[in-house]
């Protein structure tokens, strides 16, 4: 087998003020492993090798880490509000750095796609007060989620300098940057969403004022850290936790334009239906593509070929695999060879300890 791939997949790219080895991102992934006892700690032997074993990436997105207690989702999700996150987060960050590759964190906000069980009896919080058609997953089981509090506009504020904290920790922690979770129906994407904002105040209504807080989390974390370090993950047309809009490519055309103003290094899409089918009308990610002129990182569903012809097009920079490096941890080797991938078991993506998250095998 040649190790010499031409394929512009496996080659480096510079995204913001990032060098990366190649153009293979891992995606963030819940795994729901943290240390939930001790406060939401990440960093345990456990978690050091799970991040290790996949710093084949260019790049690692770290899992959904939550800003403030109230934006945790989900058992054992970590977060980056404490010193003592950070300190558990700095193990990681080490331990890829020191394996060759860059990781980033993903900050998180759920928003109302939580339950006071999981908070420490927080409310679930929202641009307006609309219970989402989900159940949340709780140490007492399976739970519907009450209708939550309408953030008021200095509540809103607050939520904004959290991400912004976030970010300086993320920073602190060793990360090379951040990506805003702004995808899949949580905090940011309800704010976008007119099915799930219903505001009449700045926040609301028009398209420019259900962009404002995204834009306003983005101000503040490329201020806090510089817009080199700073990308955002977008859905436009994802139905994932009961989410909808009536003019995706309006309200998405409107926000790319924005974070294109502010130089910020990527845009990472989920282009259609989360885990889904990609053939959902309603944005043209082609146009995204055209006008931002930052880093174009593509998600969902990507198989090794379609990899390869995307970035060999120039149709996007990079493509992140989601389900495909849980079961794969030595990812970029396997697409380099054309091997086979292990399959994932869906039983263990959330299961605490590790099986199904650090015993996949690698290549013989």
């Amino acid at each position: 087998m040649s190790n010499n791939h031409s394929e512009k997949l496996f080659q480096a790219i510079r995204i913001g003020d990032i060098e990366l080895a190649n153009r293979v991102v891992m995606a963030p992934l819940t795994r729901c492993r943290a240390e939930e006892a001790a406060g939401d700690i990440p960093g345990s032997p456990m978690n050091i090798e799970y991040y290790l074993q996949r710093s084949n990436a260019g790049l690692i997105i770290s899992e959904g880490t939550q800003v403030a207690p109230a934006g945790k989702g989900y058992m054992a999700t970590p977060g980056i509000y404490s010193d003592a996150q950070v300190e558990g987060w700095k193990l990681i960050t080490k331990a890829v750095h020191d394996a060759g590759s860059k990781i980033i964190a993903q900050i998180w906000h759920v928003g109302r796609i939580t339950h006071p069980g999981l908070t420490g009896g927080l409310e679930p919080i929202a641009p307006s007060a609309i219970a989402p058609n989900v159940v949340a997953y709780t140490h007492d089981g399976k739970v519907d989620i009450p209708a939550p509090h309408a953030l008021t506009e200095a509540e809103i504020a607050q939520v904004v300098d959290q991400f912004r904290q976030g970010a300086a920790n993320a920073i602190r922690a060793g990360f090379d940057g951040v990506e805003i979770h702004g995808a899949n129906g949580y905090l940011i994407d309800q704010f976008l969403r007119d099915g799930t904002n219903q505001r009449t105040d700045n926040y609301g209504g028009s398209i420019e004022n259900r962009c404002r807080f995204a834009l306003e989390v983005v101000d503040a974390v490329v201020k806090e850290i510089g817009a080199g370090r700073v990308g955002i993950r977008l859905s436009p047309v994802t139905p994932f936790n009961d989410i909808t809009d009536s003019k995706p490519q309006a309200v998405f055309g409107h926000l790319v334009k924005a974070l294109n103003q502010r130089g910020i290094a990527f845009i990472h899409f989920i282009e259609g239906s989360t885990g889904g089918p990609r053939d959902v009308p309603g944005f043209d990610y082609q146009w995204a593509r055209e006008a931002f002129k930052g880093t174009y990182i593509a998600n969902n569903g990507y198989d090794r070929q379609m990899a390869i012809d995307a970035v060999e097009t120039g149709r996007v920079d990079a493509v992140s695999f989601g389900r495909l490096y849980i079961s794969n941890p030595d990812l970029v080797q396997r697409l380099k060879a054309n091997a086979p991938f292990n399959e994932a078991d869906p039983n263990t993506f959330y299961a605490p300890g590790p099986e199904g998250y650090i015993d996949y095998p690698a290549m013989g």
